[in-house]
């Protein structure tokens, strides 16, 4: 069994939104600043952009998405354990997936990535925008958080199905 329950991490990744949308919404430089930004931007040669030196329209809607994930979050853990074990155990590869695309899409499509437009005639892309060190470090955080309440989901499904066939094997002894 686990250390840390897979709703524990849930509830710390919801709190860990909930306060990334204060830092949106009052300093976003703080966020910005950060040496796992830097460390992960400049290791991937990602940009960090300027856009985040001051609250703006921008960083106040991330605020209000990242603050309305977190409250969403918190709210489906604290449903019924049956409940909760569904809704989570279907939630968890479709987040894994988006943030998976996000990173690789992030990294790959760099000015100088796998996959960069490299003609001489290049228009910029509504997704040129992503391809920063804080989109990066955000998909990469969360990416390995997510990972981890997958394997921890998984790993509390097989032992409840392991006492489940021990118990019924007692009851099958019994008769």
């Amino acid at each position: 069994m686990a250390i840390v329950s897979a709703f524990t991490i849930i509830r710390c990744i919801a709190l860990f939104h909930a306060t990334l949308a204060f830092f949106f919404l009052t300093s976003p430089r703080t966020i910005a600043d950060q040496n796992v930004v830097f460390l992960l931007g400049e290791a991937m040669k990602l940009p960090t952009p300027s856009a985040f030196n001051k609250p703006s329209a921008a960083t106040a809607f991330i605020a209000v998405i990242l603050a309305f994930l977190g409250i969403a979050d918190l709210t489906a853990v604290s449903m019924p354990e049956e409940f909760a074990e569904i809704y989570w155990g279907t939630q968890t590869p479709v987040r894994l997936s988006f943030l998976f695309i996000i990173t690789g899409y992030t990294y790959m499509f760099k000015d100088d990535g796998i996959f960069a437009a490299k003609a001489a005639k290049y228009k910029p892309a509504a997704g040129d925008n992503l391809k920063n060190s804080i989109v990066f470090t955000w998909g990469f955080l969360e990416l390995s958080a997510w990972f981890w309440v997958f394997i921890t989901l998984r790993d509390e499904r097989r032992q409840k199905a392991i006492r489940l066939m021990e118990k019924r094997k007692a009851e099958m002894d019994r008769m």
